[in-house]
């Protein structure tokens, strides 16, 4: 069912993650995901990636807009769960052969559900302690006739 509203989502513009080691996390969303910095605020503490279409933010924790947000995410908390993002290809065994070569762990493929359906993702982990979803293409796309279907 969707709501009766006077816009639409058009998709994910931006996450921001507060982390403890931003050159590390520079170094694995870059050189690992192929981000690319957009922009830089030193003086606020952020670091603005560009992710396809979206923007991945990274505030320190010991900047100005960090410290606002308590202390720092860690095995006993996090800033949110995970977020997604939707590669193109999707090809499990150059991605975990890539993401091993930049010293990253590579995850079980599993078939989960996203925006555009059911289909391959990875699971990862960032130096700053954050989960990310790498997603596939679905193999079961989504119909907003059917709605979500579990397996």
């Amino acid at each position: 069912m969707t709501p009766t509203t006077p816009f639409s989502i058009r998709g994910l513009d931006h996450v921001v993650l507060r982390v403890t080691d931003v050159d590390a996390c520079i170094k694995f969303y870059c050189e690992a995901l192929g981000c690319s910095i957009e922009a830089t605020r030193h003086d606020i503490g952020l670091v603005q990636l560009r992710a396809g279409t979206s923007i991945v933010d990274l505030v320190d924790c010991n900047g100005l807009i960090g410290k606002g947000g308590g202390g720092a995410p860690g095995e006993a908390g996090h800033n949110m769960d995970h977020f997604c993002l939707r590669l193109d290809p999707f090809d499990p065994e150059a991605l975990s052969t890539h993401l091993t070569e930049h010293g990253i762990v590579p995850g079980e493929i599993i078939s989960a559900w996203g925006a555009d359906g059911r289909g391959p993702s990875m699971y990862i982990t960032d130096p700053g302690g954050n989960t990310v979803e790498l997603k596939g293409p679905p193999t079961h796309p989504y119909d907003p006739s059917i709605g979500y279907i579990a397996e």
